[in-house]
């Protein structure tokens, strides 16, 4: 939401400030400039390729990512504000209709190799083996294990695993894992690459397999503005909807739009829990609901005056 110039101040039938949609075109879409950093740029893949030259072959400027102005002009947004499906069970099994976000997940994600010896499976005895899938499957269950002990909203996800040899008859050598962390709580978030890491290097020694772990942070955890939050419960509450506080255990563009501005979002219920699947499905009338209190929370946002310059306090750091 940014300011129109030429309108009438609230009060005068008109909003002080426009309304301005945005939509993802993801891949093609790069975040909104600013984010990124020249060394974000140079990484590379296991190509080899820059992420600068990947942003150049979709027709992206790379140059033009390192800085807000080419993205929002000499205007920062005054507030962001976005309307989405839960994509969980909570507000259906609570039986409310909006979900106000408190905060938005951080992630960390992990590849992990495993290598031990190939040999063959019917003649080498089992007390003799360096069986680098079973370290692998010991890895599943200790990222299993953490996701189970968090003590606010946390997860823990083996997504992939490869084995590097495709023969039925071989004791498997090299096994790559795949798996990610997520949770609202940056204290635990931030010590879960020391946990596991013991963990997983612990259990593969058992098993005279050798670990190596690589992380990533894909994104951190990010609050939504508590004014946000604030003027969205107002908006439901003035026109007699029920909702309750939630954190997104999702990621979503409020993320980064947070560095730009304000931010909060909106939830509407998803049948049985379900996104990411053939069965993920809102009923019509509770999109209008969400609509219904995204319009009136706008209408708010127009008026309203931050007390402090939202993207140097709301995104957390781990």
């Amino acid at each position: 939401m940014r300011r129109r110039p030429g309108t009438r101040p609230a009060g005068g039938g008109l909003p002080r400030r426009r309304v301005q949609p945005l939509r993802s075109q993801l891949p093609r879409q790069p975040r909104p400039g600013g984010e990124l950093t020249a060394a974000d740029l140079a990484r590379t893949d296991y190509a080899g390729k820059t992420l600068g030259a990947a942003y150049s072959d979709f027709g992206v400027d790379p140059s033009a990512l390192l800085s807000f102005e080419g993205w929002t002009g000499s205007r920062r947004p005054h507030a962001y504000l976005e309307l989405h499906i839960e994509q969980g069970p909570t507000l259906e099994a609570r039986g409310m209709p909006i979900g106000i976000v408190t905060a938005i997940t951080g992630i960390e994600r992990l590849v992990a190799s495993f290598t031990g010896t190939p040999d063959h499976a019917g003649t080498r005895p089992m007390d003799d083996r360096r069986d680098a899938m079973v370290a692998a499957a010991e890895a599943v269950l200790a990222i299993r294990t953490e996701g189970c002990g968090a003590p606010e909203h946390g997860v823990a996800t083996v997504t992939r695993l490869e084995n590097a040899s495709r023969s039925p008859n071989v004791v498997p050598s090299l096994v790559r894992l795949y798996g990610e962390v997520r949770s609202v709580d940056e204290s635990w978030l931030s010590g879960t690459r020391g946990r596991l890491a013991a963990e997983i290097a612990a259990r593969a020694a058992e098993h005279d397999v050798e670990a190596d772990l690589s992380w990533s942070t894909d994104n951190t955890v990010v609050r939504a503005s508590d004014s946000v939050q604030d003027l969205a419960g107002a908006a439901a509450s003035a026109a007699g909807i029920d909702w309750m506080a939630v954190p997104s255990g999702a990621t979503h563009d409020a993320v980064h739009m947070a560095a730009l501005a304000p931010v909060g979002m909106i939830f509407i219920p998803s049948a049985a829990g379900k996104s990411h699947c053939p069965e993920e499905f809102t009923a019509t009338d509770q999109i209008a609901t969400g609509v219904r209190v995204l319009a009136d929370t706008l209408i708010r946002l127009d008026s309203h005056q931050f007390s402090t310059t939202p993207h140097t306090t709301q995104r957390s750091t781990l």
